[in-house]
């Protein structure tokens, strides 16, 4: 792990994430402040604002990389959805694979006695609309800004993993206006640590293509165990199957971690 002095970049990328943050939860805390008593309802007046607040991290990036190279930074973000040149494989790999591995978690389950469905698809017009939205808004942030400079500073794992940790307290405001448990936010946390190795490994065996996170994070919506609240169970079972599935990433691939994209 580096011990270099604090760059611009560091400041940049604490900078980032105080925006993306700020951003979201200010757009998110009236919801919030509904389900707690504090406001008065209904919720449905808050929920627009609860949407824009997934634009959190794309609006940080854009405003952090403005500022440390004006146009020619923003340029340089929005850029790297240009990273294309990556195998046909990929895509199928990044959109199949969290209801494969959600798949394979309930049908081993299923023969200590879990019953319940295997996937879990969006069932309407505003989740197909945020499966579609939502993965830009925070990919351009997270794998676009975020990753390359936390694997830089700390290395590939580290970096996926810090990352991890910031999404899911990012997430703190939806997980209440949901009325999600103490355990249930845990258990998310859980997965989203997990969820993050998937996609550092992803994004940098992809030479650090957004456009493949983005298709992930889509994947990770067209079977989305969170559906099924308030069972728990597939929530249970899918995180365990990518904490296993982390495991094996970092065990198996170390040359991965020890690499930057290029």
């Amino acid at each position: 792990m580096s011990t270099a002095p604090s760059t611009d970049a560091d400041r940049g990328t604490l900078r980032f994430f105080a925006l993306a943050f700020g951003i979201t939860w200010s757009l998110q805390l009236p919801a919030v402040l509904v389900v707690q008593g504090v406001l008065a309802g209904p919720i449905d007046r808050f929920m627009p604002l609860v949407g824009l607040g997934a634009f959190g991290p794309l609006l940080a990036a854009l405003l952090v990389s403005r500022r440390r190279a004006g146009g020619a930074g923003v340029r340089a973000l929005l850029g790297q959805p240009g990273v294309w040149r990556v195998g046909p494989l990929w895509y199928v790999v990044a959109l199949a694979l969290p209801a494969v591995l959600l798949a394979a978690g309930m049908a081993l389950a299923s023969l200590v006695g879990v019953v319940g469905p295997w996937f879990y698809p969006p069932t309407d017009g505003e989740r197909i609309a945020a499966l579609i939205v939502f993965p830009i808004g925070e990919e351009v942030g997270w794998r676009g800004l975020a990753q390359p400079r936390l694997q830089q500073r700390h290395g590939a794992l580290a970096g996926s993993l810090l990352l991890g940790v910031a999404w899911g307290l990012w997430h703190i405001p939806m997980f209440l206006i949901a009325g999600g448990t103490p355990g249930v936010f845990a258990m998310s946390m859980v997965y989203l640590l997990a969820g993050s190795v998937m996609f550092g490994w992803v994004y940098n065996h992809t030479r650090g293509s957004l456009v493949i996170a983005i298709v992930l994070h889509m994947g990770a919506h067209l079977s989305n165990p969170n559906l099924a609240m308030p069972d728990t169970t597939p929530l249970v079972v899918y995180t365990i199957s990518l904490c296993v599935f982390a495991a094996v990433l970092v065990l198996a691939d170390r040359r991965v971690w020890r690499a930057a994209p290029g």
